[in-house]
């Protein structure tokens, strides 16, 4: 994780990013104090980066790579606003002895790519080049399965499709093309269904231990449904980085040995 001690809505990259609506930089460190000890309650170490001045997105750390058996694949961000945190995220990782590979292609890290099952759920269509589902498929050795994103509101993965078990994931159908639909429904058939009041508050921008699931606290009918399917929901406010278009998985990349 990363603290948001230079987090502001400076530019637009994304449909939620307004730099006339002015961000509340200290409340925007509260909540994410929270988060992060929400995370250490639940047993999890946090690594965390320094923040730069010149990143004021540097925050959403799950952008920063994508990381699988001591090994990770840098991030390569398509807008220049955000290009100068790959290097800072790999120096970290490399410090934590993690092999870290670069990229070809355009990969925006945990944002877009999600571990699932054996594999690994892949987002493209706003961020990340197709090509890089590929690139990380030959660099990880695991299977990649593509998934065309179509409402910009939903512009990474992560935005639209939370992972909460080895067999389980929870969804907002309307934000995939028809195509990637039918292949979550066919790859996991007793998801759960996110309605749009949930995924308009990046209720499924979640973290999930398997157990305990860290989501959005205005997410309450997809926290219903979590409950209902026997997992722990913890619900964390972070309407100050909802300004800039994250939330709880954005502001977290998971250390998979």
């Amino acid at each position: 994780m990363c603290p948001p001690r230079f987090f502001a809505v400076t530019y637009s990259i994304n449909p939620w990013m307004n730099p006339d609506d002015p961000v509340d930089r200290d409340l925007a460190l509260r909540q994410w104090a929270a988060l992060k000890a929400t995370y250490e309650s639940l047993g999890h170490r946090v690594e965390v980066v320094q923040a730069d001045p010149a990143l004021p997105d540097m925050v959403f750390a799950a952008n920063g790579a994508l990381v699988s058996g001591g090994r990770a694949v840098a991030a390569r961000f398509r807008h220049p606003e955000r290009a100068a945190e790959s290097g800072l995220y790999a120096a970290a990782l490399r410090r934590q002895g993690i092999q870290v590979y670069e990229p070809e292609f355009v990969n925006e890290g945990e944002g877009d790519f999600l571990h699932a099952g054996p594999g690994i759920l892949a987002g493209h269509g706003f961020r990340s080049d197709v090509r890089s589902h590929s690139e990380i498929q030959e660099l990880l050795g695991l299977p990649v399965v593509s998934l065309r994103l179509v409402d910009p509101r939903f512009y990474h993965l992560d935005t639209a499709l939370g992972v909460l078990d080895h067999d389980t994931i929870a969804y907002f159908p309307d934000a995939f093309s028809p195509g990637s639909r039918e292949v979550l429904r066919r790859l996991f058939p007793d998801a759960i269904i996110a309605d749009f009041a949930d995924a308009d508050v990046l209720g499924l921008n979640l973290v999930s231990d398997g157990r305990n699931v860290v989501l959005p606290a205005k997410a309450t009918g997809l926290a219903d449904q979590l409950e209902a399917r026997g997992f722990r929901p913890v619900g964390v406010e972070l309407a100050e980085l909802l300004k800039a278009g994250g939330g709880p998985k954005c502001c977290t990349l998971e250390l998979r040995s």
